[in-house]
């Protein structure tokens, strides 16, 4: 995921600060000169760094710092407030017509992802209480009209396209007499991109926008290419005027230095992030949060939000109750992993969990992407236990004869079963994590009754 070098490096500085109690006006030079090097190696904007670490500096060295009794926290406070406040603060809304039809326009290179995010966005939209129609207005690539239906298709949102013979600007017209037909109250254009910036394609922008007239031009940006997208969305926003940035591929192999440097050199906020190839992989992008995740704080807000989204509740607490009595079973494994599978990749959970790091660090371990790919194999090895081990995990630790007959029944190798006992044993240590935030500040709020653990 985007930032896991970044978030690694600032908690390693933030680790000296602690260790040293009182600090001197040195001590935090010597800091801001990691957080910079930390920063540039992201690849954030160098004028966004120069700005953010002269306003870290310039407050981290104040008198109610310095004289703190925790100076060390009240520097990563102000480091959190300047990583919101550089991401916009808070939350970007969508602008839509509430007396009529609303016009969303994708725009941005080819390859940045506009086509999947065309129906992520149609899918988030209409959990909202939207009626989407998606719009095939790439007239360029048939393969995008073909795969925008192949999309709307497995989410039951309609698309609307005339092939890639019909201008584009025609295609608009009729899709608007489409939507008025049909009560569809939310419109989205997936417009046609290019390799690069040519004047033929903001031309062909430029005309749709002048007949649409969209309440919002969204620009899909690949957050892999880095800071280079930063000048390509200047470009865009000069032709187009955007109304804000979806930033996808950040669960790959990026730097992520592209979320930290777009709103301050363009002005415009990040609205929604991409994370992931599912069409649920679309997340509302909150500052606050991605800054706490950034800092290593987690994301708890942002789990709850999605547990209570796609979590059995009952079988959540169920789980839970089994947890807390230490009954926690392979049965209770399969049918947590099934539950989490909802939620996300397993990886994606850990982040948001605050505290995932040091002693837990080995969570990172569990490789339930592979058990996702493979959950008919995980369960031909829990059914080839009898009840008494899946009942008691414990009659299998160091069974030797036990493992051979699980692997024989289940058509697997001692080395495939060994491994999933270690993911049940790493599970039940995430478990204990949440029960552990579930008894305090959390609880008291109803919080964690409501996540599958």
């Amino acid at each position: 995921m985007a930032f896991d070098g970044l978030a690694d490096k600032l908690q390693n500085v933030f680790k000296k600060l602690k260790g040293k109690g009182k600090l001197s006006e040195q001590d935090i030079k010597l800091a801001m000169r990691e957080v910079k090097l930390a920063l540039l190696e992201s690849d954030v904007n160098y004028r966004v760094v120069k700005s953010f670490i002269s306003n870290v500096s310039e407050k981290s060295l104040g008198e109610k710092v310095l004289e703190s009794l925790t100076p060390a926290q009240q520097v990563i406070k102000i480091v959190n407030e300047e990583l919101k406040s550089i991401m916009g603060d808070e939350q970007s809304r969508l602008n839509f017509n509430h007396n009529g039809i609303t016009v969303i326009m994708l725009v941005g290179l080819q390859g940045a992802g506009k086509t999947t995010i065309a129906a992520k966005l149609g899918l988030h939209c209409r959990k909202s209480g939207k009626n989407p129609l998606l719009v095939a207005c790439d007239v360029y690539r048939p393969a995008a009209i073909k795969q925008l239906e192949v999309l709307g298709n497995q989410i039951n949102i309609p698309v609307f396209s005339l092939g890639d013979k019909v201008d584009p600007v025609q295609i608009v017209r009729e899709a608007l007499k489409e939507a008025e037909k049909n009560s569809n109250n939310l419109l989205i254009i997936d417009t046609a991109g290019r390799l690069h910036i040519d004047e033929n394609l903001m031309n062909e922008l430029k005309k749709i926008k002048e007949f649409a007239n969209p309440h919002e031009i969204l620009m899909v940006i690949d957050s892999m290419i880095g800071q280079e997208s930063v000048n390509v969305a200047k470009t865009f926003d000069e032709n187009l005027d955007v109304s804000g940035f979806i930033l996808t591929k950040l669960d790959g192999d990026t730097r992520g230095g592209v979320a930290l440097s777009i709103k301050e050199v363009i002005g415009k906020n990040i609205k929604f992030i991409g994370t992931g190839e599912k069409v649920n992989d679309l997340e509302v992008f909150h500052p606050d949060r991605m800054a706490s995740r950034i800092l290593g704080m987690g994301d708890v807000l942002s789990l709850i939000e999605k547990a209570q989204e796609a979590i059995d509740k009952d079988e959540a607490h169920k789980i839970s109750q089994r947890v807390l009595a230490n009954e926690f079973n392979f049965e209770d494994f399969k049918s947590a992993m099934q539950q989490m599978k909802k939620i996300g990749s397993f990886s994606k959970i850990l982040e948001m969990i605050p505290g995932i790091g040091g002693s837990m660090k080995e969570l990172k371990n569990i490789n339930i992407e592979d058990s996702e790919k493979e959950l008919n194999k995980v369960d031909a090895i829990i059914n080839s236990m009898t009840i008494s081990e899946r009942r008691n995990p414990k009659l299998l630790i160091g069974s030797s004869s036990r493992k051979n007959r699980i692997a024989k029944g289940s058509g697997s190798s001692i080395q495939q079963v060994n491994k999933l006992i270690k993911d049940f044993e790493n599970m039940s240590k995430l478990m204990k994590q949440f029960n552990g935030m579930g008894k305090g500040k959390f609880a008291k709020k109803g919080f964690f009754p409501k996540l599958p653990f």
